[in-house]
């Protein structure tokens, strides 16, 4: 029977041991979890965000899914596609890069070919991000081709 009683005293012992292990290793942990930005003001869907709307802030919940924007340059001039609140963090998935060209205004199609360059009037028929390939409409016959956009807000024309 006495042995019984040692082997449970040794029991609380390894828990209590656990616990406390458990109580401070976190506490350390937390030390190097660095920063993550928050609006300091309500930013509506479409809206681009400034840095004077951001703040960066130290991160002190363990449990934050890393997700979030880290630093400020990460995600100005960025554009959010879902409302932010004050002092909460920035989703990264809650942004979206600035549309270069948008539907419905002018643009310029490029199309090459070796040494031989044709460029057109045309307007995009979807909104898009320099690198996104769009559908855009050519002013002059009216067809529809498909292209790759330009930081300069042209269309890069694929050969079919």
């Amino acid at each position: 029977m006495m042995f019984c009683r040692a082997g449970h005293i040794s029991g609380w012992v390894a828990a209590a041991t656990i616990a406390v292990a458990g109580i401070i290793l976190p506490a350390s942990a937390d030390a190097g979890m660095g920063y993550a930005v928050v609006p300091t003001t309500i930013i509506y869907p479409g809206d681009t965000l400034s840095a004077s709307q951001l703040q960066e802030v130290e991160v002190t919940n363990p449990n934050l899914a890393g997700d979030y924007a880290k630093s400020v340059s990460q995600v100005e001039g960025m554009v959010s596609k879902r409302t932010l609140l004050p002092g909460r963090t920035i989703s990264v998935s809650a942004l979206r890069e600035a549309y270069t060209v948008t539907r419905g205004s002018s643009i310029r199609l490029v199309f090459t070919l070796g040494a031989m360059t044709i460029s057109a009037a045309g307007t995009p028929l979807e909104d898009g991000a320099t690198g996104q390939v769009v559908r855009a409409r050519n002013m002059d016959s009216g067809v529809i081709v498909s292209g790759t956009v330009l930081a300069d807000g042209t269309v890069h024309v694929r050969a079919k």
